[in-house]
């Protein structure tokens, strides 16, 4: 009995409780968690993993309420958020009211979540007559968030992955609502008819459970992109698109 009780203490011996890692290491480990729901439910944890689930190093904030530029990794608009972030940042975009966003042009890898509970929560408005609310050329994930556009496109896709998942994508109502698109990619254009390898399997477009009202369709394709595989739920109250955009053979 007591040769095993010797025996379990060496075994646990080898082992450190996660608890006992210095912030740094945690953080590191916090990085490779996808952000939305894993590193967002580790904030739940304790007053500590709030603390490193939240720093600036894994993710970058939007705030309209913030005025001035006092908080590391806090920004008043997601233009000044996109500018400031380095390839692979994540920037979470505060719930509640409108955020602004006209033409904001994207060309580096990130990924951009609402804040809020559901993607109603958080909502980007294009301002009328702006090509686009964003506009991707690189690869970019988009997640829980709401996009309003009218005569125009709430996302323009030039190059590079683009990933959109549980968003809500609403073109306006207008007169001139044919003019209107929830998605516009211009990747694989009549200039490159005949891509690269790496050109067809870098640039597409993945949309999933995602609502999409309005405009003339919901997805504009140029070139050799072409709409493929697609899914649809109807909901009582909202109809759900799957579907993605890729170079076709």
């Amino acid at each position: 009995m007591d040769g095993n009780t010797q025996k379990c203490r060496r075994s646990s011996s080898r082992f450190t409780h996660i608890n006992n890692l210095d912030d740094g290491c945690l953080m590191h480990i916090f990085s490779f968690l996808s952000p939305i729901p894993d590193r967002y439910n580790t904030a739940l944890v304790c007053h500590r993993w709030l603390f490193l689930a939240c720093h600036p190093r894994l993710w970058l904030r939007v705030d309209r309420a913030v005025k001035r530029l006092t908080e590391s990794g806090v920004f008043p608009s997601i233009e000044e958020a996109v500018s400031a972030a380095r390839p692979g940042d994540t920037i979470l975009i505060g719930a509640g009211g409108f955020h602004f966003a006209s033409n904001i042009q994207i060309n580096k890898p990130l990924c951009l979540v609402g804040g809020g509970d559901v993607p109603d929560d958080t909502t980007l408005i294009c301002s009328r007559g702006s090509d686009s609310a964003l506009e991707f050329l690189s690869t970019c994930k988009l997640a829980n968030l709401t996009v309003k556009a009218e005569l125009g496109c709430c996302l323009l896709h030039r190059s590079g992955r683009l990933i959109i998942e549980d968003c809500n994508l609403q073109c306006e109502s207008n007169p001139l609502d044919y003019l209107s698109y929830a998605i516009i990619t211009t990747a694989g254009g009549h200039e490159a008819a005949l891509p690269s390898t790496a050109q067809r399997n870098g640039d597409s477009v993945s949309v999933s459970q995602t609502r999409i009202k309005g405009g003339a369709k919901a997805v504009l394709t140029s070139g050799t992109l072409a709409l493929q595989r697609v899914r649809v739920i109807y909901a009582p109250t909202s109809i759900l698109f799957w579907f993605e955009v890729v170079h076709q053979l």
